[in-house]
C-alpha cells in the first residue's frame, strides 16, 4: 500500500511558477508509475502527467506540455511537479496518485491518491 501526500500549491500571479512535491509511504514506491491530477470546480478530474518507475518516460497533457515538469527521486520517496508560465485556467486542486497496472493517462488505474493540494493563478 501506498499512502500519497501533496504540498506546494498556493497563490501565484500569471507567469509564476510553483513546484508541487508528493510525498510517499511505502517500500514499493519506486515500482509504481506516478501521475499528478487536477480538479477545478464543476469539472471532472483531469490527467496532467505521468512518470515511469526509473524517471525515464514521462508523459503530459497538451494543455500543460512545455510548460510543466515532472520527475521523482525514488530514494526519497518523492515526485515532483514543476509548474512555470501558470495560466489562470491553471486553477484547481492537484493530486498526486500511484498506479501498479498500466502505463496510462486513465485515472481509473490509479489505487492511490493524495488529498490534494490548491494551485490558484490569479490574472
Amino acid at each position: 500500500q501506498v499512502q500519497l501526500v501533496e504540498s506546494g500549491g498556493g497563490l501565484v500571479q500569471a507567469g509564476g511558477s510553483l513546484r508541487l512535491s508528493c510525498a510517499a509511504s511505502g517500500r514499493t514506491f519506486s515500482t509504481y508509475r506516478m501521475g499528478w491530477f487536477r480538479q477545478a470546480p464543476g469539472t471532472e478530474r483531469e490527467f496532467v502527467s505521468l512518470i515511469n518507475w526509473s524517471g525515464g518516460t514521462t508523459s503530459y497533457a497538451d494543455s500543460v506540455k512545455g510548460r510543466f515538469t515532472i520527475s521523482r527521486d525514488n530514494a526519497k520517496n518523492m515526485v515532483y511537479l514543476q509548474m512555470n508560465s501558470l495560466k489562470p485556467e491553471d486553477t484547481a486542486v492537484y493530486y498526486c496518485a500511484a498506479n501498479n497496472r498500466y502505463w496510462s493517462p486513465d485515472k481509473r488505474f490509479y489505487d492511490y491518491w493524495g488529498q490534494g493540494t490548491q494551485v490558484t493563478v490569479s490574472s
